[in-house]
């Protein structure tokens, strides 16, 4: 009997060297380290990005080469917004300023409401993976982490969904479902009377009461995601909303 072919030809631990790959350190040249833990932060967040030079400059350290795309990337925005695209870049490294986990977790604790009003949102989904790591509490870390699975898992889905041609905000049709088993031997979700969804996001929520470094910050994404009409979520509504109407 030939062996079962498997989507990942040396295994789940053949995808270490990858996941190691771009953890490499940020190098960097004299001038370009990490501001003193003191910073004032008020003063970095009244300070306008300068615009991106184009093209890239030649030979400039990794710190350098972030902080470059990071200006077009965060254009419009402040030194501050720029500060923190630098420390999640740093504190994903196997190896980081000595610094940059201090920082981080000062920035938030102090510019927590700046930070969730005018951070763009893929950056505060990156700050809560963070916490994931460097939170100060047990309920912090297991939180961030739980987020961290939710929106990684929520990306390779809506990801394939690209392909399916269909708009993010277009549920699919509820007669054109392929009744085919799910994976693994695992049971079918009942769209229109299941409760997955509250099994999957209500101990998000109530977990986020006893995270004091990162619980507001993850109520917050769970009410974008509550108001974000592009989600599977939102889908499934729609479909329960045109079986109500249908029945």
């Amino acid at each position: 009997m030939s062996k079962p072919r498997q989507t990942f030809p040396d295994g789940i631990g053949g995808l270490l060297p990858q996941y190691q790959k771009r953890r490499a350190l940020l190098t960097h040249e004299p001038g370009q380290e990490l501001p003193p833990l003191d910073v004032d932060f008020k003063a970095l967040a009244a300070m306008p990005l300068p615009p991106q030079n184009l093209p890239r400059p030649e030979g400039l350290s990794r710190v350098a080469k972030k902080r470059h795309m990071l200006l077009g990337e965060l254009a419009g925005h402040s030194e501050l917004t720029l500060l923190h695209g630098l420390l999640i870049s740093h504190l994903r490294k196997h190896t980081y300023p000595d610094e940059a986990p201090a920082l981080f977790l000062r920035l938030w604790a102090e510019e927590e409401d700046w930070l969730l009003a005018n951070l763009p949102t893929r950056w505060l989904i990156s700050a809560i993976i963070t916490f994931a790591t460097f939170g100060e509490t047990e309920a912090d870390r297991m939180l961030a982490q739980s987020m961290n699975i939710f929106f990684s898992l929520m990306k390779i889905y809506e990801a394939e969904r690209c392909f399916s041609g269909n708009a993010p905000q277009e549920q699919f049709r509820i007669k054109n479902r392929n009744k085919s088993p799910l994976p693994m031997g695992m049971k079918d979700f009942s769209v229109l009377n299941g409760d997955l969804e509250a099994h999957l996001l209500a101990p998000l929520w109530r977990d986020a009461q006893h995270a004091p470094g990162c619980g507001r910050l993850a109520r917050h994404l769970l009410t974008l995601l509550n108001a974000d009409d592009g989600t599977v979520f939102r889908r499934f509504a729609l479909m329960r909303d045109a079986a109500a109407r249908a029945r």
